[in-house]
């Protein structure tokens, strides 16, 4: 996981969410690609052994992030090639502390699973 330099900008220094400027962890207040202002947590993973997590949540105030906003926070923390995942775990074990807010995640010590290729499409039909 890395910061973007330009990030700093948009730290939170105060409060409960406050970090120092240089901190690999904080709270991020900053302007998305669609227009919406985007509040970001993010944490490194390796405060704490038992948990093994790179994490990044974001939140819009009135709606959830949508895929491009989501896109524009992973590259802010990882680089293009890495992967990262969002989780849906069973009903059971949902926490919903802010309604419109979603989840990145990378577990240090395992590479995350991708499926084959051809199950998500033919890549001569891809897109950039």
């Amino acid at each position: 996981m890395r910061f973007d330099t330009s990030l700093e900008k948009w730290r939170i220094h105060t409060g409960t969410l406050g970090s120092n400027r240089g901190d690999d962890f904080g709270a991020f207040h900053l302007p998305g690609p669609c227009g919406t202002k985007l509040h970001i947590i993010a944490s490194p993973g390796n405060a704490n052994p038992d948990i093994p997590w790179e994490h990044v949540s974001v939140s819009c105030r009135n709606r959830c992030p949508n895929w491009h906003e989501m896109s524009f926070v992973k590259d802010l923390f990882w680089d293009a090639e890495d992967t990262v995942m969002q989780l849906h775990p069973p009903q059971s074990k949902w926490i919903n502390v802010h309604p419109y807010c979603l989840h990145l995640w990378k577990p240090l010590f395992q590479e995350i699973p991708l499926p084959p290729e051809i199950s998500v499409g033919p890549k001569e039909l891809s897109k950039p």
